[in-house]
Order: structure tokens, then C-alpha cells, then sequence
């Protein structure tokens, strides 16, 4: 009998749940099936892959968690002797994404890219959800934590966390920021800032990230919570300014942009968001350590370091049950948050 015929008949299961475990020999019949079930998923987890690896991103190509997300498939490509693509579809928060893999076979071939917008902000923001978070998928590894900096226009008015705050105070509804898109940490971030500075401001979301900024380059928005990763190209080019980042400390390789509270901001505000890799319900135990002891390999290799330290990410390898308890933790953090703010995904 194969194994996944096994876990999926139901029928087995009640026959050998009444067996007589006072028998000697129906006992040794339940050991002898309980190892066989071992041998079996242990095979399942070494012949893992068998074929290509589709890893789905629900952020545009050139956004840096596509980037990093590229550049993890490619050692595991080479890891797993088979092809490893990603998939770039972003838009509607996610969930264009989250919908073409969530009824995906569940044997490790096809993958999903989140942040803890998809796992703990979305389910806090709208009403109702296309899925759910913890029925739907199995965490598997998380790649890295990243914050988030207080962007600006090199050319536009809010050159200081004071100087901004100040406007929106003088002009309630009228100084504008972006966001990646309604639910993102940027967006909930954003939020937070308004409250704690006691202002109103407008919300601005883009499907594509690139749209955002250059529209903060362009005068268009006036600025925006935004990742290291994903702001750098108009960083390079001079067009966008970090004036903050909300952390708790400089980030080491920026040690010139001071904390937002240093900065003249709401005291110990911290934004961040993390990005990680799940799996349809329903995908084996087996290969699901093993997805995850070869990611926590790829975040080890000094090549991926050194891109991870020029994006601003912080590499965060863990199991997939720790990676489950984060993901907790964010739900009841993140419902406060929308609560508190009265944050909404109109």
C-alpha cells in the first residue's frame, strides 16, 4: 500500500483505532505499521524534489522581496538539482498570490512567498478573507526581518520628522502617504504614525511598489514607510531621502539615519515587517523540515548574507513551529494595532 493512500483513508484509521491493544499481537501489528509509516515518510522527505519548484511572490519583480526571494531559488536550484522559478503576481493585497497556490497539491512543489501582512495583518483588517491564514497553510521557514524608514523626496518639502508632522497638523487631510498596498506594513505603520502624532492624513496605496516611490521622487505623495531593499534604486539616484527609521536602533550599515524618536518622532515606534515561505495545508511533515533545514542552509552561505546586509535584511532562520508562533504573535499584536487606530482596508 502506498503511503499517501494510507494517511488519506479514513476507513484504516478507525480500523486500527479499535484494535485491541491488550492483544500481544494486534500490539505488534500497530508497531510494525507505525514503522512502516516512518520508513516511508523518511523516503518521502529524501526523494524530495521530483520535479520543478514553483515559488509564487505577491510583490512586482523588482521589488527587493522578489529579489531576495530569486536569489534563495536559485541556491536551492542548485541545493535540490532542479529547477527552482519564481512567480511574481502581485496586486489585491496579496491575494492574486495567496489564491493560485492555496489549492495547489500539497507535496512541496509549489510554494508561497507572505510577510506578516498576508498572515496576521490581513485577517485583522478585512471583514472577510478569500483564505485562511492557519487552515489554508503550513508554515514552513522564515528568510529575514526588515525595518521600515521614514521616506521622502531629496526635492520635497518634509526634509525632517518635525517639519512633516507639523504640516500635518496645519493641514489636517491634506499631506499624503503611500503604501505597497491596503494592509501592507507600511500602510498599518502609516497608521500608527498618525495616531501617535495626533494627525490625518491620506492614504495612498499602489499595486506596484516601484509606482510608489517614484511618486514620492515626483511630488505626487509626500512620503511613505518604506524597506531599504525596495527603495534603493531612487535612493542611488538621488531622487528619495531616509529621513528615520522606525526601530529601536540605527541599522548598522546606515548609521547616519537616526531612530524616528531620535529623529524627532513618536517614541519607540517600530516598524518592521519579516518574509517567509508556506505551504499548502496538507504538505508532509517530512518535506516541510526539509524545505526548511535547506532555506536555514541558504541563509547561512556568506554570498546571501552580504546581499541580505545591502538590502537592509536581517537573516532569521528558525523551525517551522517557531516560525507558526510568530505568526500567532503578530495576529493579536496587529488586531490591537487596527483596533487601536481604527485602521480600515477601504
Amino acid at each position: 500500500m502506498r503511503y499517501d493512500t494510507f494517511i488519506s483513508d479514513p476507513s484504516l484509521h478507525r480500523k486500527i483505532g479499535k484494535l485491541d491493544m491488550n492483544s500481544t499481537a494486534q500490539r505488534r501489528l500497530i508497531f510494525l505499521i507505525t514503522a512502516w509509516l516512518g520508513v516511508a515518510t523518511l523516503a518521502v522527505g529524501q526523494t524530495f524534489p521530483t520535479k520543478v519548484v514553483k515559488i509564487t511572490a505577491p510583490f512586482a519583480a523588482g521589488a527587493g522581496p522578489a529579489i531576495f526571494t530569486r536569489i534563495i531559488a536559485d541556491k536551492l536550484s542548485k541545493a535540490w538539482s532542479q529547477p527552482v522559478i519564481v512567480e511574481a503576481k502581485p496586486g489585491a493585497s496579496g491575494f492574486i498570490a495567496i489564491e493560485a497556490v492555496k489549492n495547489a497539491a500539497p507535496d512541496g512543489h509549489e510554494l508561497l512567498v507572505v510577510s506578516n501582512a498576508h498572515m496576521a495583518i490581513n485577517p485583522a483588517l478585512y471583514k472577510t478573507l478569500p483564505y485562511d491564514p492557519r487552515k489554508d497553510f503550513v508554515p514552513v521557514a522564515m528568510f529575514y526581518r526588515t525595518p521600515f524608514f521614514l521616506t521622502v523626496s531629496t526635492a520635497g518639502p518634509y526634509q525632517s520628522v518635525p517639519a512633516l508632522i507639523a504640516a500635518a497638523k496645519a493641514n489636517p487631510g491634506t499631506v499624503s502617504y503611500g503604501s505597497s498596498y491596503v494592509g501592507s506594513p507600511s500602510h498599518l505603520g502609516s497608521a500608527e504614525f498618525e495616531f501617535l502624532t495626533g494627525t490625518k492624513m491620506i492614504h495612498v496605496p499602489y499595486k506596484d511598489q516601484s509606482q510608489m516611490y517614484v511618486a514620492i521622487a515626483g511630488g505626487d505623495v509626500g512620503w511613505a514607510f518604506s524597506t531599504l531593499g525596495s527603495a534603493l534604486p531612487l535612493m542611488q539616484s538621488g531622487r528619495l531621502k531616509l529621513i528615520a527609521i522606525a526601530a529601536k536602533q540605527r541599522l548598522k550599515n546606515l548609521p547616519d539615519v537616526p531612530t524616528l524618536e531620535e529623529a524627532g518622532g513618536p517614541a519607540g515606534m517600530v516598524v518592521d515587517s519579516w518574509l517567509a515561505v508556506v505551504a499548502p495545508r496538507g504538505t508532509p511533515p517530512e518535506i516541510v523540515r526539509k524545505i526548511n533545514a535547506d532555506i536555514n542552509k541558504q541563509l547561512a552561505d556568506p554570498e546571501v548574507l552580504q546581499q541580505m546586509e545591502r538590502f537592509g535584511f536581517e537573516a532569521a532562520p528558525g523551525t517551522p513551529e517557531q516560525l507558526a508562533d510568530i505568526i500567532r504573535a503578530d495576529e493579536k499584536k496587529f488586531a490591537e494595532l487596527v483596533r487601536r487606530t481604527g485602521a480600515t482596508a477601504d
